[in-house]
């Protein structure tokens, strides 16, 4: 999601992301990609970016498409969804995410809060930061989420 991870391109190594590019559009001219090879393709996308705001989100959005086809489940529907909001924006994605079945998925819950600041919906935002926090056991993550609720709750 959108200032969620900051990861800083400069840094990854030039010679290995050319490498893995290189396997994945290999596999992928076999014309029978698997879950793996999707999933290789989609990191290959993000590490094409020369930085974070430069993904090509549509690209993610059909592979993701594509990884449903063949490995379909809540949490590949969930990723879906936070390229889905790049593409067409919160409240479409919202909309999928509120679909899911994944009430004690903390990333369930901290994608929807996101989105939900997306809408200026401040108040369900912090609800859903909170929850988040409850149910990841990630010392990291929880002083993440408790940050970005308390930002909120704030003003």
């Amino acid at each position: 999601m959108r200032g969620r991870h900051r990861a800083d391109h400069r840094r990854w190594g030039a010679a290995l992301i050319a490498e893995g590019q290189t396997l994945v559009r290999r596999c992928l001219r076999r014309d029978r990609p698997g879950p793996y090879q999707i999933q290789a393709a989609i990191a290959a996308v993000h590490s094409a970016a020369p930085r974070a705001a430069d993904t090509d989100w549509g690209q993610i959005l059909t592979l993701y498409d594509q990884l449903t086809v063949v490995a379909a489940g809540s949490v590949v529907a969930l990723n879906r969804a936070v390229a889905l909001a790049e593409v067409a924006g919160a409240a479409v994605a919202l909309a999928e995410v509120d679909r899911l079945d994944l009430p004690g998925y903390h990333v369930r819950h901290a994608v929807r809060a996101d989105l939900l600041v997306r809408l200026g919906r401040d108040a369900e935002a912090v609800e859903a930061y909170r929850m988040a926090v409850a149910l990841t056991d990630n010392a990291a993550e929880r002083a993440f989420l408790t940050a970005r609720a308390v930002a909120l709750a704030t003003g």
